[in-house]
């Protein structure tokens, strides 16, 4: 931890050693390296002697200027009345934040994207919303400003998410990076390199800011409490990653791995108790203060006579209703656990049904084939649940027995394709919580190399191919196009490059035949899929069959990332090395006994 705080002492040469080295490749002679891929080629000028404080801001321009520009294209609900759609929910919940008191907030017109998020969303909207009412009130006026499409307001709103976004996901992205690097021994110009990577990556641009979301806000808190533990900071890994969950309900898909990997490094080496202690604690209170907010605002407003309930419209939440004994409405502990109670109720849409849309699950695939609807949806949740249980058991059980900083990722993203593939109500938008720490990765050792480079590169375009039907509602083809090929072409990816599979990259024999043919027959069906989607209509009578195909390709793609990300987490623990090592000295011995 003490060495976490030492200033970086300044190398003559910072260039990669050469057994570290995974952004070049041999030319005919040796000690004249060359660029792997094109992004290491437009940062090569940078190799020797560029300071990391030049790139960073170059950096951070360009990726911002790709950002901005991805603004310029439709949204979510752009001119679909009467409910829009997410622009219009996010607008929304800044117009009942900034008008309504605290204690109405999950209460108010639930038909109308009632707020069904937790409390760091409603008080990030709340301050976005009194920002843009500075600007123009008649952006967030209740009730008549529902459905406007203001050219300023859509520049505000895509403000909003750069601005949020360069607060807290950028800067724990880089702080990250550059940890990972450091721990792995990477330098600094190739840590840059994977930065570029990082913050490129199409499908987070895409759904941010093109579709519309803060996604990134709730990543980014992900991102600084992973971070945080790379440095040996538990405690504040906590508090960021209850942050995380306290923005996003989506954040619980790292949930598993996370609790799993505190209870290792507190139980493994003998049992620490004020470890643990601590790390109780200090999660309880961050929960505490994220909702402290909402829970005194039900209490003040109690006090001035204001009712959550607004004249008895909205019936109690289902956790106060079914209680077996009747609380007294009227005294002051009534407020604060009916507003607990609720958005509970809200945060969590146990009431919906298994998926919404389309997605690339197993639930949506089965669905294709043999309707799930015929089945009570509580016992559908049960199932869920135990599948979705059994599916991360083994990421869980690993990264508890092996506490290590730098196989977090790995479990993260293991549990979170386990939750992807298998849990209740998946949203499309949802593939990029695997994909984030997969992504991350790519600033780890051997990241950049072929085999990562290629398993991590082709998750990526897949998951992005997945959320192209979204994409397509929205009038997003083209900075689909641009920014898929773009980050494809940057990393030498199909289908701009084929080096990856065949030539000097693939000679090193990272890759073997069997991932070659996974990663190829999968890009090939996806340029294919593309083709006959733009120029094939469906049959009648199926409608959605381009739809259904994604969902089924995508899912028996998922699958092998799924599997992939838990292989490499139990290989890289050292669990396997017994067995490994006890088969070589078996094979050795009777090599020998031929010999004889």
């Amino acid at each position: 931890m003490a060495s976490s705080q030492k200033p970086r002492k300044r190398r003559k040469d910072d260039t990669p050693p050469p057994k570290a080295s995974q952004t070049v490749v041999p030319k005919s002679k040796p000690s004249t390296p060359s660029p792997q891929f094109p992004l290491a080629s437009f940062l090569w000028p940078a190799k020797k002697s560029t300071s990391q404080w030049v790139i960073l801001p170059l950096v951070l321009m360009a990726v911002g200027l790709f950002r901005w520009a991805t603004g310029f294209w439709g949204y979510s609900g752009f001119n679909t009345p009467p409910m829009h759609g997410d622009l219009e929910a996010q607008r929304h919940w800044m117009e009942i934040t900034t008008h309504l008191p605290m204690s109405q907030w999950y209460f108010h017109d639930l038909q109308y994207w009632g707020l069904d998020y937790p409390p760091l969303t409603a008080y990030h909207s709340w301050l976005l919303g009194r920002v843009g009412s500075i600007i123009d009130p008649s952006w967030f006026a209740l009730s008549t400003s529902r459905g406007i499409e203001s050219q300023l307001l859509k520049v505000y709103m895509r403000a909003s998410v750069l601005v949020s976004e360069y607060f807290v996901y950028i800067p724990a992205a880089i702080i990250s990076n550059r940890k990972l690097g450091r721990i792995r021994g990477l330098t600094s110009w190739e840590s840059s390199v994977a930065l570029v990577a990082i913050l490129m990556q199409p499908a987070t641009i895409l759904i941010d800011h093109a579709h519309f979301q803060y996604n990134t806000v709730m990543l980014g808190f992900t991102i600084a409490s992973i971070s945080s533990l790379l440095a040996g900071r538990a405690l504040w890994g906590c508090v960021f990653f209850v942050a995380a969950m306290c923005y996003k309900q989506m954040a619980l898909y790292y949930a598993p791995a996370m609790f799993a990997y505190l209870v290792g490094i507190c139980a493994v080496q003998g049992f620490n108790f004020n470890r643990f202690f601590s790390i109780a604690v200090v999660t309880i209170i961050s929960f505490a203060i994220c909702f402290a907010p909402l829970l005194l605002g039900s209490i003040y407003d109690h006090y001035r006579g204001i009712s959550a309930l607004i004249a008895k419209e909205v019936p109690l939440p289902p956790l106060l209703a079914e209680l077996p004994i009747r609380l007294n409405e009227q005294s002051w502990y009534f407020p604060p656990l009916l507003q607990l109670a609720q958005s509970i109720h809200r945060i969590f849409p146990f009431a919906r049904g298994l998926f919404e849309d389309k997605v690339a699950n197993m639930w949506c695939a089965i669905h294709t084939a043999h309707k799930l609807t015929q089945y009570p949806l509580g016992q559908m949740q049960r199932i869920s649940t135990v599948v979705t249980l059994i599916s991360i058991l083994p990421s869980t059980m690993t990264i508890s027995l092996f506490p290590r900083a730098e196989l977090l990722p790995w479990a993260m993203a293991s549990t979170a394709w386990g939750f992807y593939l298998c849990s209740f109500q998946v949203h499309e938008k949802s593939v990029l919580l695997p994909l984030l720490p997969m992504t991350i990765l790519l600033g780890s050792d051997g990241g950049l190399g072929t085999e990562m480079r290629a398993w991590i590169g082709w998750a990526n375009m897949l998951g992005v191919w997945t959320l192209f039907p979204l994409l397509k509602r929205d009038e997003l083809r083209m900075p689909y196009g641009v920014l898929t090929l773009l980050w494809s072409y940057l990393l030498g990816l199909p289908p701009t490059s084929l080096s990856l599979y065949f030539g000097r990259q693939s000679s090193n024999g990272e890759l073997n035949i069997l991932t070659k043919l996974v990663h190829l027959g999968f890009y090939v069906v996806m340029i294919a899929w593309h083709m006959g989607e733009a120029f094939v209509p469906p049959p009648e009578g199926k409608p959605d069959l381009w739809v259904v195909l994604n969902v089924l390709i995508g899912f028996a793609g998922f699958g092998v990332c799924f599997i992939w990300c838990n292989w490499q987490l139990i290989l890289r623990s050292g669990m396997m090395e017994d067995y490994f090592g006890d088969r070589q000295r078996m094979e050795a011995a009777q090599k020998k006994k031929k010999r004889q």
